[in-house]
């Protein structure tokens, strides 16, 4: 019996028993289907993050006060002193590879108009924010570098923000106060969207030094320093550590992150649960499998005279136990295809229904469903051919 009358048998099989044939892959449907699920949401959720740091700007560094140290099974954080706007001025006059540094200091803070007020994410900042960050104004423009030196309390605001506040009308030149002190509102900025759990257009922007004496704060949050290019990012670093070390006391107690470190670290947060949830999804196709091979021993038994006559006419234990393998992988095959188109309907609806979570299925991820399908039932198939093959062909044809 060649592969294409094999096939004809395995087709057969399952169309005469319908509702057996659909149960017996319903595991293996819900296996692929989870782990199509699964990982397109993973690679959705990679392809997410690569486009919002590079929104953020390219060639990033971040330096954050303390330095991080491991010790145990744990991370401290010890700040032996703050990172100050006189070490922000010292960088950007002492390093060749910095085009710009971007001071911050964030907190939450009430702002208020009238008898309407919303509370939002305060940023405080200099008028490098928006080539570091690629963050632009719509209306109006950003902090100048008068406003951060003077002190002069003026304000960008995000877009939700202003229409939350001043609803259709204007609010360039209009009071504003935060958390009590009073501002003069000079541009929107551009709409920015939410990522990463924050409202980039429910931000409030003011200057660096305003915001110091706004949350009463001698140090930064953190700097965000844009290098030339991604050639000089690991000799801005070593400018960086230079610089700050020697202003610092000979002590390097502050910690220095690129936006490659930020995405890596991500990405191994997305592969670990990825795969933890594969390892819970396997559980449907081990199960889909086991029922594979319950289904096809039964089927062996229940075609035991129709062994016994083909061996009598001269079929070889190969032949009847390939008859049988091929039989188990179709049902396997035919499970994994519906998962996969099942798997692939969900993904869709999910980035529909929630555009934040994206979902994305390539060539790999179908390959890696239809291998699994093949291996399941290869696997769970292999018993029950060999039991098949090894019939006695006298014993077969009186069985009843």
């Amino acid at each position: 019996m060649n592969f294409t009358e094999q096939m004809r048998v395995s087709v057969d099989s399952i169309r005469a028993n319908k509702m057996r044939s659909f149960l017996t892959t319903l595991g293996v449907i819900i296996g692929v289907a989870s782990v199509i699920l699964l990982v397109s949401i993973g690679e959705g959720m990679r392809t997410y993050l690569a486009d919002i740091f590079a929104g953020m700007g390219s060639n990033l560094l971040f330096v954050f006060p303390g330095k991080s140290d491991t010790r145990g099974h744990g991370r401290s954080l010890s700040s032996v002193r703050k990172i100050t706007l006189d070490d922000a001025r010292a960088l950007e006059q002492r390093s060749l590879n910095i085009v710009g540094i971007s001071p911050l200091v964030v907190g939450g803070g009430t702002v208020e108009r009238g008898s309407i007020s919303r509370d939002v994410l305060v940023m405080g900042t200099n008028e490098e924010f928006p080539k570091v960050h690629n963050q632009g104004v719509s209306t109006g423009f950003f902090i100048r570098k008068e406003d951060v030196t003077n002190k002069h309390r003026v304000a960008v605001i995000g877009k939700t923000v202003a229409t939350e506040l001043f609803g259709d009308r204007s609010p360039l030149g209009q009071p504003i106060k935060i958390s009590e002190s009073r501002y003069r509102v000079v541009g929107i900025m551009e709409p920015k969207g939410q990522s990463l759990g924050f409202d980039f257009d429910d931000m409030v922007y003011v200057p660096v030094t305003c915001a110091l004496d706004l949350f009463n704060q001698e140090g930064l949050t953190r700097l965000s320093i844009k290098a030339a290019n991604k050639s000089n990012l690991e000799p801005a670093i070593m400018d960086i550590k230079r610089l700050l070390t020697h202003r610092h006391n000979n002590k390097e107690d502050f910690t220095i992150v690129s936006q490659a470190d930020l995405l890596d670290t991500f990405n191994q947060i997305a592969e670990t649960m990825t795969f933890v949830l594969l390892g819970i999804a396997s559980i449907s196709l081990l199960v889909g499998g086991i029922g594979i091979m319950n289904i096809m021993l039964v089927s062996v038994r229940e075609r035991t005279r129709e062994i016994g006559v083909r061996k009598a006419v001269g079929a070889r234990k190969r032949d009847i136990l390939m008859q049988f393998l091929v039989e188990s992988v179709t049902v396997s095959l035919l499970g994994g295809a519906i998962g996969l188109g099942l798997g692939a309907l969900i993904a869709a609806g999910v980035s529909w229904a929630v555009p934040e979570i994206p979902t994305k299925i390539t060539l790999w991820i179908v390959l890696t469903a239809f291998g699994f399908s093949v291996a399941v039932g290869v696997f769970f198939g292999v018993a029950p051919a060999r039991k098949a093959a090894q019939l006695d062909p006298i014993e077969s044809l009186r069985y009843e």
